[in-house]
């Protein structure tokens, strides 16, 4: 929502020296009025399956995601019919079947950055040849046939049916992974634009013309999947369920790199602590040392693990903190920099968490452990992007609602007082730790 703000100022004169009263006037300005702008997003949409003989699926002329609600305009009146988001289902799904999805965008009073997120919600593996079961799981963890054989292609395109740039491909589950962290859409359809101050997509009147017919932006995005001949029978009795989520976010007063997709939060103490259950997957540190070292780690935990001694440059440090992971070859990394840099990296043995936690310690007066401008993937996640801990605390920002089994990098500047610049210390601590978890 945009909020409109204003001023009114205020003239006043003062009197010469020998005057006996201040010279005063009033100028009034009555009846004065502040009204908030809006931003509304409507998502039209059209899809169409092929399932040969079997089955074919289109969406009535017309419809249209508003929100959480469904409807067509009548009269220029929005007419809801059940307050949930459209669902598509397809069933009797076999090799060969293919579809395809086209989103257009009516952004309704102010132009807007656009983002695209997703997920994977139920992944059920009843395979033909394993025991029946029925369980929701993790892309990737147990059979899931369906999701990694499901080609997917996303890309943009055009009301009239022109494609344009892709913007991702791969299997189902390659997708969604890479949806979960968000996808920014540029409003040109120019694939390679930069993050910050991408183009926009340019606001409209309304969502229709008086002809009922949409009025959209120039760029819309197409979602096209097929099943390959050459999967087989190993698809048998599985099914899958995602979601598509579009986010439009004023551009006035913003540059574009804030996700919607991502959000974060601070809590004290470590991150994991605050859930029921969670396990630390990998993780990396950067401390003022372990066993008489100035240490940097990344790895599983501590016995498995790539370490590295490194000097600060004495009692205070100002750098920059990278972590990150390869989903090709399973390596996870961290880096630290403040002109030389050092690094570190391993290949871990589970990634598929879904918070990231930032891990800011000192264990007395005299420490400091600050984190700032933390961005995933380039972007500020929704929600604060820095956690400082000032002396003997331990305070956490969780980064959550992601796919931590994708490619992703963290940014951050980082900043430690109070270390210990004595090689036969043994004191850990200021330290910030950058920990995956399965929540």
């Amino acid at each position: 929502m945009l909020v409109g703000l204003g001023a009114v100022g205020v003239a006043s004169a003062g009197a010469g020296l020998g005057t006996t009263a201040y010279f005063n006037d009033t100028e009034s300005f009555d009846g004065n009025t502040l009204t908030a702008g809006s931003l509304d997003l409507f998502v039209h949409v059209d899809y169409s399956e092929d399932q040969g003989s079997y089955a074919s699926y289109s969406t009535p002329p017309g419809s249209f995601i508003n929100g959480n609600v469904v409807g067509q305009i009548d009269d220029n009146a929005i007419v809801t019919t059940e307050d949930e988001s459209l669902s598509i289902q397809v069933s009797d799904l076999k090799p060969g079947d293919s579809g395809e999805g086209e989103f257009c965008f009516s952004i309704v009073n102010n132009p807007a950055y656009m983002w695209m997120c997703g997920e994977v919600t139920a992944n059920d593996e009843n395979g033909q040849n394993e025991p029946e079961m029925d369980v929701d799981s993790t892309v990737g963890e147990g059979m899931g046939e369906l999701a990694d054989a499901m080609q997917v292609t996303v890309s943009y395109c055009t009301a009239a049916g022109e494609t344009g740039e892709e913007i991702i491909s791969g299997s189902l589950a390659d997708v969604m992974s890479a949806l979960d962290n968000g996808v920014p859409l540029s409003g040109d359809g120019d694939a390679d634009a930069p993050l910050a101050d991408r183009p926009v997509f340019e606001g409209v009147d309304a969502p229709f013309d008086d002809d009922n017919e949409p009025v959209i932006a120039e760029q819309c995005v197409c979602f096209e999947w097929e099943v390959p001949f050459e999967v087989g029978n190993e698809i048998q009795s599985d099914s899958v369920e995602f979601d598509f989520e579009f986010y439009a976010v004023q551009s006035r007063h913003n540059d574009g790199t804030h996700n919607p997709c991502i959000t974060s939060r601070e809590v004290e103490g470590f991150g994991k602590s605050d859930y029921d259950d969670a396990d630390v997957l990998w993780a990396s540190k950067a401390r003022n040392g372990g066993s008489n070292t100035f240490e940097l780690i990344v790895g599983d935990d501590n016995a498995n693990a790539d370490t590295d001694d490194y000097d600060f440059g004495g009692s205070s440090f100002d750098g920059e903190l990278t972590v990150a992971y390869d989903a090709d070859t399973g390596e996870a990394s961290l880096e630290i920099a403040n002109g030389t840099t050092a690094d570190v990296s391993y290949a871990v043995s589970d990634a598929a968490g879904d918070v990231i936690s930032i891990v800011a310690r000192g264990d007395d007066a005299s420490h400091l452990a600050s984190v700032s401008n933390v961005r995933v993937n380039g972007s500020a996640p929704t929600g604060p992007d820095a956690v400082e801990a000032d002396g003997a605390e331990t305070v956490s920002l969780l980064i959550e609602d992601v796919d931590a089994s994708a490619d992703w990098e963290l940014t951050a500047d980082v900043a430690f007082e109070g270390l210990d610049n004595d090689p036969s210390a043994s004191d850990e601590n200021p330290a910030v730790y950058v920990e995956v978890i399965d929540a």
